[in-house]
């Protein structure tokens, strides 16, 4: 059987090639050399006619460079791992390395086409995000954010920006347990600052300790168990052309809707002064409008704050509060303060009008207008006015 010695083999056994006239021999005639990489034999090297190895020399020789090739290949086999190991450990990329973010005075068009005179899909607002799925020749990113999957022009948009990203953007802890305890250290020894419900979720403040992270939650800053939560990432997205009518629409709507409320509003105020009767304390819904909301819900300030309920008389947690004020107007609200950023349409914190929605990280409230919210609080404020900025609101709703 032929044997193919490489290079490492001859460099394990050159000794033996360079001290002997015989082995110098074996070396320039041997088939098994001839395979592989010739040694030159010595010019008074006797001529061998049979290009075989002499009989008891041959065969140890054969067997220590066979042995030799073996341990040099399984030599450079080992190496080659070690430098697969050292130098070839995959990077793990930045889950924010494919977000473009939009940095415009105002927005940019999202359209169907990589060029300006195609169909506009949607906007995508300053500060908004995408994902980049793919970047054309010319110039442009056909973008995935919300309902929305398009093309927009490269120098509306910033990729790559993890600072950035981080900045616009919000990272949620949503509770996966029945009752999640809020700490106010990291132990699960520490005392219970407030509990949250399953479902919800809380912004997330630092994550930089083993185990639990920080949280703003009712009452303050507080600490979850990792064992908890599933942390995620979430940016404001693009809005599609047909959520824009709808919304506009809607907008339009209720504009109409609290002008004829008021203009009614007026009416009866008219006919009881003139009648002499005493305006009559307000106790139930008589309109459907902002203010009206807040006119129903002012009328249960004072009362206990009691987690997991839902009675405006006998006590009721911030977001069942919410739920039951708007329920009186025949609007069904979720049960949680993270879902109920989703009702309604958003708007801006600087368009506030009185009976929007006010969602904070685990808590909601209602706006009563003048920079103030009217909700339930804590246990040991109850239901109760604050300062709308008493913590930073994530997104404002508008149901009415």
């Amino acid at each position: 059987m032929k044997k193919v010695i490489g290079l490492t083999g001859l460099i394990l056994t050159g000794v033996l090639l360079t001290e002997s006239p015989l082995m110098s021999v074996y070396g320039a005639e041997s088939p098994m050399l001839t395979a592989g990489v010739t040694a030159a034999a010595p010019v008074d090297t006797p001529t061998i006619t049979n290009k075989v190895p002499s009989a008891g020399v041959s065969f140890a020789v054969s067997n220590y460079l066979i042995e030799g090739n073996e341990l040099a290949v399984q030599l450079a086999a080992e190496q080659d791992e070690a430098r697969i190991a050292e130098n070839d450990i995959p990077e793990v990329a930045s889950e924010y390395a494919d977000i473009a973010i939009a940095q415009v005075d105002n927005y940019v068009n999202v359209r169907s086409e990589s060029n300006t005179e195609s169909e506009v899909l949607g906007k995508l607002y300053n500060n908004s995000a995408a994902t980049v799925l793919e970047t054309t020749e010319n110039g442009w990113y056909r973008i995935k954010s919300g309902n929305v999957d398009g093309y927009v022009k490269c120098e509306y948009v910033v990729t790559g920006n993890e600072e950035l990203a981080r900045k616009v953007s919000t990272r949620y802890a949503e509770v996966n347990t029945v009752t999640l305890n809020v700490r106010t250290e990291p132990s699960v020894d520490a005392p219970i600052m407030t509990q949250v419900p399953q479902g919800d979720d809380l912004v997330v403040l630092d994550e930089s300790m083993d185990g639990w992270v920080l949280v703003s939650a009712e009452g303050g800053q507080g600490y979850v168990s990792l064992d908890w939560v599933i942390l995620r990432t979430e940016f404001v997205q693009a809005e599609s052309k047909a959520e824009e009518e709808a919304r506009l629409a809607k907008e339009e709507e209720e504009r109409r809707a609290a002008a004829a409320a008021a203009n009614n509003a007026r009416g009866k105020s008219a006919a009881s002064s003139g009648s002499g009767e005493s305006k009559a304390s307000y106790t139930a819904p008589t309109s459907s409008n902002g203010q009206a909301v807040v006119n129903y819900a002012s009328q249960f300030v004072g009362n206990p704050y009691v987690y997991g309920g839902t009675s405006l008389t006998n006590g009721a947690d911030c977001s069942g509060f919410v739920m039951s004020v708007y329920a009186a107007f025949g609007i069904s609200l979720p049960r949680t303060s993270s879902a109920m950023r989703s009702c309604g349409y958003g708007v801006d914190f600087g368009s506030m009008q009185p009976g929007d929605i006010v969602c904070y990280s685990g808590h909601v409230g209602i706006y009563a207008g003048n920079g103030t919210i009217v909700h339930a609080s804590t246990p040991s404020s109850g239901i109760t006015y604050s300062n709308v900025n008493y913590r930073s609101p994530i997104c404002v709703r508008r149901i009415f």
